[in-house]
């Protein structure tokens, strides 16, 4: 008698890409899949927003997270945006990961490291951004200090300020030439 075993669904971990590049958003699909990913977290999962894009992306450095397949990019796996506000003070914002890869590769700490790091080459004197008061400590480790409690969209907000000497503290892009990015599928 044969044994046969039925594969369920759940018996399997989703797959993760285990290469990840953070980089600022240069391809069109790149863009595309960014504010895709921005508007599932904010419009769909968190329903903080009702549209996600506002006039601060006008100006605003898009950076991705990019998950490769056999080499290849695949898909922007999460986001972020820089922008200057005025001379020397930029701020960061809108930071969010996929959520199958949530707590995988520190993808959240790569973005915030390439969003104050790129914002630093660029002429920043602080950097700060708004995050929600439940990530506040995860910011905190990552060498931001709390400026201002708010409340935006009615739900509790810190205004955060990064320590920018702290600043690269993940290795970043040492500078050599950067593999030719072609969308897989």
């Amino acid at each position: 008698m044969r044994a046969s075993f039925a594969l369920v669904s759940d018996t399997f971990e989703p797959w993760r890409a285990g290469d990840l590049r953070v980089k600022p958003a240069s391809e069109a699909w790149e863009r595309a899949d960014y504010y895709a990913l921005r508007r599932a977290v904010f419009v769909g999962e968190q329903r903080l927003l009702e549209q996600d894009r506002d006039t601060r992306d006008f100006q605003a450095i898009p950076i991705v997270a990019v998950a490769h397949a056999c080499g290849m990019a695949d898909r922007v796996v999460g986001a972020v945006r820089i922008y200057e506000d005025e001379d020397g003070l930029w701020y960061g914002g809108r930071l969010c990961v996929a959520r199958e890869y949530r707590h995988h590769a520190r993808i959240g700490q790569a973005l915030v490291n390439e969003a104050v790091a790129r914002a630093r080459e660029l002429g920043c004197r602080a950097f700060r951004a708004t995050v929600q008061a439940a990530n506040e400590t995860w910011f905190q480790r990552l060498h931001w200090h709390s400026l201002e409690r708010l409340e935006l969209l009615g739900q509790p907000h810190v205004l955060m300020q990064a320590e920018l000497e702290r600043y690269p503290f993940l290795p970043r892009w040492n500078g050599s030439p950067p593999r030719e990015e072609h969308r897989h599928g």
